[in-house]
């Protein structure tokens, strides 16, 4: 029996080294072809698909059908979806779209990520300071405008120039005809096409009901972008005007039916971005250069939020948050440098730009004017890869760098306004106004520990994106690496507590300038010719904007609206079924329950981050945990997209959009149905838990029967 296993498991590795030898792991690169959505399924508003619709899913959608689904759909906040769900103004979108600003409304003694909340009476709802939602009521196609305005423009600049004059033009024209409305001009293929939106603003917008962040995001970043999944990750708020609850003339009634295997289902959001069109070279500089730098910094960054989450056994809801949102950062750009790594999707997309490049020079007059749009592109980003190491070392990031750096710029800052005439300097540094900006260097509650650790991701990007023998590397390091290296900086540094950053800031500009201290030389001698390089890519990128331009009308004219645009955080539809996958050997379930999220409370001894809150400790009689939790659809989303509601062919709720799965990482550049899913809330295990577990009657009460009793 040995025998034989061991003589199957050698033909095996012969087999698979002649495989590898021909191909890429067994992938014949050259016969892998493009599939008819692999530019993704985000339909506008203005150009849906109603054939394809019917012959798809034998279903007619009707314009009053479509003018629900837009009017009732939100942008909510600064980067999510939401959607109108009772007449009253009721809002539905996902809990960690509106995580980082719980803290604002705490009361007194109270922490709401900790322990969630549910206002039972409208005068108990809580405003929301500086959220805003966006309904768009208004959809105009303008590109005839927009497109001439630029044929008469001398340079790359000027037509630049043209095209955002005109789009001013256009939107205070629409503006002065239509009070109480924004308008907004949305470039849709790169360029190739423009649209105008108008949207009505509502500001403001009260909380309802928020689960504990616990609930709402089980199993941490370790369950971030996975599945199956057990996230109630879902928020519900009100929108008001004139103290009041609106009346929302549209909004999405609510379907108790739970979701089969094969259903169709709709996703309504506001998908972020996508770059689906970029050329090769654009997908390649990407995978090659950005995207490592990227992901090598977040995960420093995570490893000093994650110890410093640990140590404090996970009682600081800000930082835990903190932690969620670089974890997300890190996973996204991990994941999808992983995928442009993937030979067989690096081969559909190469696959889909020789088609698309054939098509181009098959037809003289699209020739002439579109051929060189690749080459261009190809020469841009190879002169753009030149600086781009360099340029990341030269940045100091509010996101990531050390307050070391901050202040050290501020003080040469100083130096430089001191060197100047009085009547010359900026006001902050003149008279009464010059003490206050010296005394504001360095800030207040200064974090040492944390900035000591800030301080190694910033000598990580430096060494990692810096020749070895580069002479800012000898000045700062003195050929220490890494921790070494932080210890070296420090221990050379003037300027690490209050006093002595006083004392130097008082000792006039030549002290300051002349200082030996490392970070004021690391300023002094990269943010000068990092303002270089900037300026050299400002003057490279208005040439490519134009170039991509052009790429987005040669594919408009090539395949018309049977591709849509790339996303651009404006409202879209996107058609989809309910559908599990095969992944790590097994199968997918299209729905998972709340016995799942009790299995990883469980398994995981209760420990962060699987912890769920204590009501899970002793559950009401009524609460019913095989209710389903989340489910599965091949809907097309990115970021953006969370809060959009999931609706069936009668326009119901019946998910809310929280994630995608690890497959869908990839969806920036390119959208596949293989494993690629979008992962929901489902609306029958909302109600279950709003009504049974968190006693939320009269919100469960509204969201079924789509109005306040």
């Amino acid at each position: 029996m040995y025998k034989t296993l061991n003589l199957t498991i050698a033909f095996i590795i012969v087999l698979f080294v002649n495989l590898t030898a021909q191909s890429n792991f067994g992938i014949n690169t050259d016969t892998v072809k493009a599939q008819k959505f692999d530019m993704g399924k985000m339909w506008t508003f203005e150009s849906f698909p109603f054939d394809f619709i019917e012959q798809e899913y034998d279903f007619t959608p009707s314009d009053a059908w479509l003018e629900k689904m837009q009017k009732a759909a939100l942008k909510f906040g600064g980067g999510c979806s939401g959607s109108f769900v009772s007449e009253d103004g009721l809002i539905m979108t996902n809990h960690h779209c509106i995580r980082n600003s719980l803290p604002n409304v705490n009361e007194e003694g109270e922490d709401i990520l900790l322990s969630g909340f549910y206002a039972p009476t409208l005068d108990a709802e809580r405003k929301m300071p500086g959220l805003k939602v966006e309904q768009m009521v208004f959809v105009k196609d303008v590109s005839d405008e927009v497109l001439s305005s630029m044929s008469s423009g001398k340079d790359d600049a000027e037509k630049i120039k043209f095209r955002n004059d005109k789009i001013e033009q256009i939107k205070n024209q629409h503006s002065e005809q239509n009070p109480g409305i924004v308008f907004r001009v949305t470039s849709l293929y790169n360029g190739g096409k423009f649209s105008l939106y108008g949207y009505k603003i509502y500001d403001d917008i009260r909380l309802v009901f928020v689960p504990e962040l616990w609930t709402a995001k089980l199993g941490g970043d370790y369950d971030n972008f996975t599945y199956p999944r057990y996230g109630l990750d879902c928020a519900f708020f009100r929108a008001y005007e004139n103290g009041k609850p609106i009346k929302a003339d549209y909004y999405f009634t609510w379907s108790m039916d739970g979701v089969v295997e094969d259903q169709p289902v709709f996703v309504v959001g506001n998908p972020g971005t996508t770059e689906r069109i970029n050329t090769m070279a654009q997908i390649e500089f990407a995978r090659d250069v950005q995207y490592p730098m990227l992901v090598k910094m977040l995960k420093d960054l995570y490893d000093i939020y994650e110890e410093r989450v640990i140590a404090d056994n996970a009682q600081d809801m800000s930082l835990v948050a903190r932690l969620y949102s670089i974890g997300n950062a890190l996973k996204v750009y991990e994941g999808t440098y992983k995928g442009l790594l993937d030979p067989f999707l690096i081969a559909r997309k190469k696959d889909f730009e020789k088609t698309f490049r054939n098509a181009v020079n098959a037809d003289p007059e699209l020739m002439a004017k579109y051929s060189n749009i690749w080459d261009e592109i190809a020469d841009s980003r190879k002169e753009a890869a030149k600086d781009a190491a360099r340029s990341f070392a030269y940045q100091i990031s509010n996101f990531y760098s050390p307050r070391y750096l901050f202040i050290a710029r501020d003080l040469v800052a100083l130096a430089k306004q001191l060197q100047l005439p009085e009547d010359e300097r900026d006001d902050l540094y003149i008279g009464e106004e010059l003490e206050t900006t010296i005394e504001s260097i360095f800030p207040k509650n200064f974090d040492i520990e944390l900035n000591d650790k800030l301080l190694l991701v910033q000598v990580n990007i430096i060494q990692n994106n810096l020749p070895p023998d580069d002479d800012l590397l000898k000045k700062l390091f003195n050929g220490k690496k890494g921790d070494e290296a932080v210890k070296y900086l420090l221990s050379k540094s003037k300027i690490t507590n209050r006093e002595d950053v006083l004392k130097l800031a008082k000792s006039g500009e030549d002290a300051i300038l002349n200082s030996d201290d490392p970070f004021i030389y690391y300023i002094l001698n990269t943010q000068d010719k990092l303002a270089e390089i900037i300026a050299s890519n400002r003057a490279r990128n208005d040439k490519e904007t134009i170039a991509k331009q052009q790429l987005g009308e040669a594919l408009y004219k090539v395949f018309g609206e049977s591709i849509p645009p790339d996303a651009t955080f404006t409202i879209r539809i996107a058609d989809g079924i309910v559908k599990g996958y095969d992944y790590n050997g097994t199968r997918a379930p299209i729905k998972t329950s709340f016995y799942g999220a009790l299995d990883r409370y469980y398994s995981f001894d209760k420990k962060f981050p699987f912890n769920l809150p204590d009501r899970f400790e002793n559950l009401p009689a009524e609460f019913d945990l095989s209710a389903p939790l989340n489910f599965i659809s091949t809907n097309d989303i990115v970021g953006g997209n969370s809060g959009s509601a999931v609706l069936n062919i009668d326009a119901e709720v019946v998910g809310l959009a929280f994630d995608g799965n690890i497959e869908s990482l990839l969806n920036n550049f390119i959208y596949t149905t293989e494993a690629n899913r979008t992962v929901s809330v489902s609306a029958v295990g909302m109600i279950e838990a709003i009504k049974n577990l968190y006693k939320a009657k009269s919100l469960s009460d509204e969201i079924i029967n789509g109005k306040r009793k």
